[in-house]
């Protein structure tokens, strides 16, 4: 999808603006591109310097309070047997990138089936402009105008039949555009920021750029009548995995991103357990490092236990790809821990029949709560 994401983000008005563009900085931080002029409507001043406590309260209420429009949003034109077979596209990728949660998503309505689908592949497109064979071509413009693409799908002006489906879906779920500005603007923060000062700045990353997708699908996901929980206290558990997977990520691939020049894991922690960018970079695996880890792998497991607080407050027929994908994805902190903490030379994975095995048990606390 690279290269058919670049020319369509920098179409629109002007040609393909990547070509030429300045290599990535070496600099942990690179303002230019953060504060680059916008052609959205998108704001990059949002969350930036609040808490985590209060960016999750902020972007649960923007989420909430933001949906579509049947007034504003012009007719699609697309026909009927069109929007199957992209929905149906959709489908494909999510299986082929995604499989567990693809396999999930198998106890869910149709409707639902298609929503999660066509969201997950806009995701996926979106992550592919920084994080695809093309990367580094893309610059902030390009962001930008994928922006202005995303505003025109969500008015029902689709610039090609896979963007149908989030029109479409966009239609028959009460989805806010708030949390996909987000997480372009997580995309942006790829281009100009390579180190977080403490836990706040992390966080705001890890809700732009995984967060976000918790906030996107619980509109789809539906929420069960007799649950326990606010609306309110629902989304910040959907919000919890995502931020509970993404810390995951970041601690599996520490050494993979030290390579590229780049540490996620908040420098004020490091301080805290006598650590240096140095020994990062280094690789090196002392009890200073296992100390370090044991104290970010339980702040992620405190954000998978408050995301699993929330599955039951879902509709049963969307639990089970929540479940599975949050015990395998927890199951990567168990293997950091059985690699005696060391990530530098060491990736940790769930094994596939492991996988297999953690199904059923997701299965069962869906079925049975």
């Amino acid at each position: 999808l690279a290269d058919e994401l670049l020319e369509a983000a920098a179409g629109g008005g002007g040609g393909n603006t990547t070509t030429g563009a300045a290599p990535m900085p070496a600099a942990p931080f690179d303002a230019r591109a953060r504060d680059a002029p916008r052609r959205s409507n998108n704001t990059q001043t949002m969350y930036e310097g609040m808490s985590a406590a209060e960016i999750e309260r902020e972007c649960v209420r923007c989420a909430m309070r933001q949906g579509f429009s049947s007034d504003t949003a012009k007719a699609l034109n697309v026909t009927a047997g069109a929007l199957e077979q992209a929905y149906a596209k959709c489908g494909d990728v999510t299986a082929a990138y995604a499989k567990t949660f693809y396999l999930g998503t198998q106890l869910m309505t149709t409707e639902q089936q298609k929503a999660i689908w066509a969201i997950y592949l806009w995701c996926r497109r979106t992550d592919e402009l920084v994080d695809g064979p093309n990367a580094p071509r893309v610059n902030p413009e390009v962001l930008d105008r994928w922006e202005v693409r995303l505003e025109n799908t969500f008015a029902g002006e689709p610039y090609d039949i896979l963007d149908a489906t989030l029109s479409d879906t966009v239609r028959n779920f009460p989805l806010g555009i708030q949390p996909f500005y987000d997480m372009v603007e997580g995309m942006r923060m790829d281009l100009y920021k390579w180190r977080y000062q403490d836990f706040d700045e992390l966080y705001l990353y890890c809700y732009r750029v995984a967060g976000t997708v918790g906030l996107m699908s619980t509109p789809v996901m539906g929420l069960a009548e007799n649950k326990q929980q606010t609306d309110e206290e629902t989304y910040a558990g959907a919000l919890a995995l995502g931020i509970a997977n993404q810390l995951t990520n970041i601690l599996r691939d520490v050494g993979e991103d030290s390579r590229r020049g780049r540490i996620y894991v908040p420098l004020d922690d490091l301080a805290k357990f006598g650590l240096t960018e140095e020994d990062v970079f280094a690789g090196k695996v002392d009890d200073r490092w296992r100390e370090f880890m044991k104290f970010q792998i339980a702040r992620a497991r405190k954000y998978f236990q408050e995301a699993e607080d929330s599955v039951t407050s879902l509709s049963p027929e969307s639990r089970f790809p929540v479940w599975s994908a949050l015990v395998i994805y927890r199951g990567i902190l168990d293997a950091i821990e059985a690699n005696d903490y060391d990530n530098f030379t060491k990736r940790a994975y769930v094994p596939r029949t492991q996988k297999m095995m953690m199904l059923p048990q997701a299965y069962f606390k869906a079925k049975m709560q």
